[in-house]
């Protein structure tokens, strides 16, 4: 009996729809790319109820004859693909005739499209896949897709479609992700009857920077130019300082198109080493320029992702652009030293005598770092700059710190778990500034220490009960949140208010922090709302309160590399040995425990 299927036409449409449209933002996405490949100088995007009610998209480009009107809704019918050859060198947004198709299929479309040499245009109304009107009437020159209704005829799909307000906010993501890859095309996006941005088209990328990310992320960015081995990379970079706390703000464009990539990931991430903080990300707008046949968009239904000829020159080629444009922000940068600073940054050589032009007490230090030379021929030549000194930092006294859970008075040492001996614990002291070395008994524990303390502070949130305790800022600061951002704030906002969070709008698109969990250091604020809104997207209820109090503890315990005085690490090794921590809030492992007997053991006292 036979057990193999030809599947119908329709059927392979409904697969063909779900690999290419997975939510409302997918169509914006097609509709935009194909208004790009038409020639557009002016693209309007208009959403309604999240996307699944409205979809329009309304462009100036070529537009279609009617027997293009027509058959535009077939399957794998496109103008920009006639043979295999084409496949080597694709130089279009859209090639592989799918998406109306797809779209057609899950939804309720009109079309409206007239050429500039027709008198007239052509309306096309398309339901389920299936053609239902055509006719011609007069409309202005370009196209208009109104796509209702999304998985009207698919229930199945509907079950897995988020709030209006998520969907809404991913559709106004994914409209600013493609204007963004084409700064000579103006884009306006309206949500619901308001306007949620407005690109120039004047063919500058820091004006479409400044328009769709916002003004504090587009005055730190610094600019990138550079170019080898043909592969041109352009655009910006963030600041050093000006880290984020997630990756939403990493932006790659391979020859106009938006793409993921891990990779490129990596090799700006590996510009900023030994120069952003743990935790945080660098923001970037990168468009990188090479041969249509040294890369391969044919590898992913949505094209969200592309293959290179030779990954390692694109790799090098974005790092040391990237590294290029840090070593530019680092000239020689002057500063007035009173004579007591300079000694401690630099005790092993005397004071100098002040210039004239100075003040009494004061010396001038000039910080050199030299320029990477960056060549736009075949060989990239890098010169590191000199390593700056490690930065002294004072000691915390266990009587003055403010570390959640290191406060108060010394705990008396606990009991010891069951198999050692009944024996106080003592810090011999502390390796590479990350591990406690502490002796109880007849074994030694190496305790990382800001694994330790993160889970200290994370148990006395929970302790706390479901209202935290917060601190009002002296001043408030603002965040910027991008469209996600800000659509997980508002859907947890009663969460983040009963931690300790209080914020309120600022403007259109910016909050106002006016209090924070009372263990939050003020300046880790925005980093770990950040991180905050990256994990609530993934989810909510009773999980994603442990994950704000996970970030909060996080960016409150002490850090590695920290020097941490002897009191605050006695108290550590106390709650460790003493078994109250074993694990910290991620599930790693906070000590490791070596016996006396595995001592003995590998110095062969014992076989």
């Amino acid at each position: 009996m036979a057990v193999i299927n030809i599947l119908s036409p329709h059927v392979a449409d409904m697969i063909a729809a779900g690999e290419v449209v997975e939510r409302p933002g997918s169509v914006v996405k097609e509709l935009m790319e194909n208004a790009l490949d038409a020639g557009a100088k002016n693209v309007t995007v208009e959403i309604r109820g999240g996307g699944a009610t409205c979809i329009r998209v309304t462009d100036d480009g070529c537009g279609m004859a009617p027997d293009d009107a027509g058959n535009c809704f077939a399957r794998h019918a496109t103008s920009k693909l006639r043979d295999e050859r084409g496949l080597e060198a694709i130089e279009t947004m859209g090639f592989r005739g799918e998406a109306l198709a797809a779209i057609s299929a899950v939804s309720r479309v009109e079309l409206l499209t007239r050429q500039a040499e027709d008198r007239e245009g052509t309306y096309v109304s398309v339901a389920g896949g299936n053609i239902q009107d055509m006719r011609p009437v007069g409309c202005p020159k370009g196209t208009v897709f109104t796509v209702q209704d999304i998985f009207y005829n698919t229930p199945a799909r509907l079950k897995f479609m988020k709030s209006d307000r998520a969907e809404g906010a991913f559709c106004v993501q994914q409209a600013a992700r493609v204007a963004l890859g084409r700064p000579d095309v103006s884009v306006r996006c309206i949500k619901d009857g308001k306007e949620e941005f407005f690109t120039p088209g004047d063919g500058r990328a820091d004006s479409a920077v400044y328009a769709l990310l916002g003004r504090e992320i587009a005055l730190s960015m610094l600019p990138v130019d550079g170019e080898n081995e043909g592969v041109s990379v352009s655009g910006f970079i963030s600041s050093p300082a000006a880290g984020r706390g997630n990756r939403a703000t990493q932006f790659f464009f391979v020859n106009g198109r938006a793409i993921r990539s891990q990779s490129l990931q990596a090799a700006v991430e590996q510009a900023y080493k030994n120069t952003l903080m743990v935790g945080r990300f660098p923001a970037c707008v990168l468009y990188i320029t090479l041969s249509p046949g040294a890369v391969d968009v044919n590898v992913h239904p949505t094209k969200n992702e592309v293959k290179f000829s030779s990954e390692k020159r694109v790799f090098d080629a974005v790092h040391y652009a990237a590294l290029s444009a840090l070593q530019d922000e680092r000239g020689t940068l002057e500063m007035d030293l009173s004579r007591s600073t300079e000694k401690k940054l630099a005790p092993q050589r005397p004071a100098p005598a002040a210039a004239p032009d100075q003040t009494p007490g004061q010396t001038r230090m000039e910080l050199h770092s030299p320029r990477p030379a960056y060549n736009s021929g075949a060989n990239v030549v890098y010169r590191p700059p000199r390593p700056a000194p490690a930065p002294t930092r004072r000691p915390m006294s266990y009587q003055s710190s403010a570390r959640p859970g290191l406060t108060g008075p010394r705990p008396s040492p606990a009991p010891a778990p069951a198999g050692t001996e009944d024996a106080p614990v003592r810090v011999a002291g502390e390796v590479m500034r990350t591990y406690i070395v502490a002796e109880q008994g007849d074994r030694i524990l190496l305790i990382d220490k800001h694994a330790a303390h993160e889970r200290m502070v994370f148990d006395g949130l929970k302790a706390q009960g479901r209202q935290a305790m917060g601190q009002t800022l002296l001043t408030p600061q603002t965040w910027h949140p991008g469209p996600e951002d800000m659509e997980a704030f508002r859907a947890n906002e009663a969460l983040l208010t009963e931690m300790g969070f209080a914020l309120e709008p600022f403007g259109e698109e910016d909050l106002i922090i006016r209090a924070v969990p009372d263990s939050l250091d003020p300046a880790q604020t925005v980093a770990a709302l950040e991180e905050i809104c990256e994990k609530l997207k993934k989810g909510g209820g009773d999980l994603a309160r442990d994950s704000v109090l996970q970030t909060v503890a996080c960016k409150a315990a002490i850090k590695a590399g920290w020097d941490t005085d002897p009191a605050e690490m006695q108290v550590l090794a106390e709650k460790v040995a003493s078994g109250q921590i074993r694990y910290c809030p991620h599930g790693r492992p906070v000590a490791v425990t070596l016996t006396k007997k595995e001592l003995d053991r590998q110095f062969g006292r014992i076989v």
